[in-house]
């Protein structure tokens, strides 16, 4: 249990300082750092899977083409989702980069319902509910929708409804997603690099380090949380996800000086009560049959 709480933990932890990653390749335009992120990553993944001789998946894939096309679209989600993300924080974003990780347990709620018709408990529609108000609040003070938020939250919960119902483990079916970006993300970078604009060719020997390490960043908390999630009940991984975002808002306000007004701590509070009700709730249900069994 100990060990499953520090591995989750600490990849949460890190997922949280990736802005500090990301802001020192602010260099680098977002796009680029995304394809660089996608190649590093499938060569890595590709020596560890060879390490752990882990390649029998392969076999699945090539009896089931229609795994392919589901995994494309994760695919998609999931860079769209690093794209935005990057993007975010070197625009000075942070901020709103953390609120989408803060609201995805909630659009997890609403996904639920609409695309697997599950019943919403009271606790749940209490929870959305703060949620909508936090973001009704932001809309009305700013003149517009906290979109990058909202943007991220969309994408990453609905990347993360097809990876629960997927085949294929987190490893595995990571490896499968940057192997159908590869061709495109060599192809563009051998592009930029026939016109002299690829940072790994024509940047300082700092960021071509930083751009290789992108592979192993994005590997090894992914292998930990996996790790990690087999060793503890989901109520405590729950709870452990919301390190992310709160580092992230640290990092925002106390490292690179975003604003976090009045108007705005207002809709975060709406929605850190709307995360507090859906914790205790789910807390609740967890325990309540342990109750009555005792």
């Amino acid at each position: 249990m100990r060990k499953g709480i520090l591995l989750a933990g600490s990849a949460y932890t890190i997922w949280g300082l990736f802005p500090l990653y990301f802001k020192a390749l602010h260099s680098v335009p977002s796009l680029e750092i995304l394809l660089n992120r996608m190649l590093w990553s499938l060569l890595f993944l590709a020596i560890v899977l060879t390490w752990r001789k882990q390649w029998g998946w392969l076999a699945m894939v090539r009896r089931q083409p229609k795994l392919i096309a589901s995994f494309a679209l994760s695919a998609v989600l999931l860079s769209s989702n690093w794209f935005i993300y990057i993007w975010a924080v070197n625009d000075g974003k942070v901020i709103d980069s953390s609120l989408g990780y803060f609201m995805t347990p909630l659009v997890n709620i609403l996904i639920g319902s609409v695309l697997l018709k599950e019943r919403l408990r009271s606790g749940q529609w209490l929870a959305i509910s703060f949620a909508a108000l936090g973001v009704a609040w932001m809309t009305f003070q700013t003149g517009h929708l906290p979109w990058i938020g909202l943007a991220l939250a969309a994408t990453f919960g609905t990347y993360g409804l097809l990876r629960k119902t997927a085949a294929l483990g987190a490893l595995e079916g990571l490896s499968l997603e940057t192997a159908i970006f590869f061709p495109f993300a060599f192809g563009y970078l051998t592009w930029l690099t026939m016109h002299g604009q690829n940072a790994l060719v024509s940047a300082g020997t700092d960021v071509k380090i930083l751009l290789a390490l992108s592979g192993p960043i994005t590997a090894i908390p992914l292998l930990m949380f996996a790790a990690g999630a087999r060793r503890i009940p989901m109520t405590t991984l729950g709870l452990l996800q919301y390190i992310a975002p709160f580092v992230q808002l640290l990092l925002g306000v106390w490292i690179f000086n975003e604003n976090l007004d009045t108007h705005r701590l207002i809709g975060f509070i709406a929605i850190w009560i709307a995360l507090f009700i859906y914790s205790a709730e789910g807390l609740w249900m967890n325990f309540k049959p342990a109750r009555q069994a005792a």
